[in-house]
């Protein structure tokens, strides 16, 4: 896709601030730190759009960004970060819940998980509640670059059996720094539109 505008239109932390957008929506799902921000900044050519940071547990609010007024990437808040207090993790829970309830225009969820670790139970806790609300998620190994090359198709199985995929799920190594996967997350992105 040639990215012509990119906004951050609006951002949401309670479900009652929602919008009811019209143009389609795409999801971006994954453990604090996992690189959601820098994949959002990769796929629409910004450096920093979308606000990346050191420290984990930032993006705390759902995020719309308005992409060409064709469609909208929507980055969820991470999960799984230990500094943050219950109650927040509950809060966020119940954000993305009524999000992903809510939208009438969502096309599709990625979920991304760092491809150099086998995914923890957050990431399978995740990959199930997607299923579950009717979504069939595309898996992005994220930190592809960080990996040897031949150590990729490892990984990538031992995140498949991980998460339990099934077999004809789709699984994208990433990375932010080469742009390994851009392409092939946007092919995703046009088929789902």
């Amino acid at each position: 896709m040639i990215i012509k505008s990119v906004e951050l239109e609006r951002v949401c932390g309670l479900p009652g601030q929602l919008p009811a957008n019209e143009k389609p929506e795409v999801a971006f799902a994954g453990k604090s730190n996992v690189g959601k921000s820098s994949l959002i900044n990769a796929l629409i050519n910004r450096k920093s759009l979308a606000r990346t940071s050191s420290q984990p547990g930032k993006t705390q609010t759902i995020n719309f960004y308005n992409v060409n007024s064709e469609l909208y990437l929507v980055d969820l808040p991470g999960y799984g970060y230990a500094k943050v207090s219950q109650a927040d993790r509950e809060k966020w829970g119940r954000l993305i819940e009524g999000y992903l309830q809510k939208t009438r225009v969502l096309k599709g969820v990625f979920l991304l998980v760092d491809i150099r670790h086998d995914p923890g139970e957050n990431d399978k806790i995740m990959y199930d509640w997607i299923v579950q609300n009717g979504y069939e998620p595309v898996v992005i190994a994220t930190k592809a670059d960080k990996l040897k090359r031949s150590q990729l198709a490892k990984q990538s199985a031992a995140v498949r059996t991980g998460l339990g995929m099934k077999e004809e799920g789709v699984l994208i190594p990433f990375s932010a720094v080469t742009k390994q996967g851009r392409d092939e997350i946007w092919d995703v992105i046009g088929g789902w539109l």
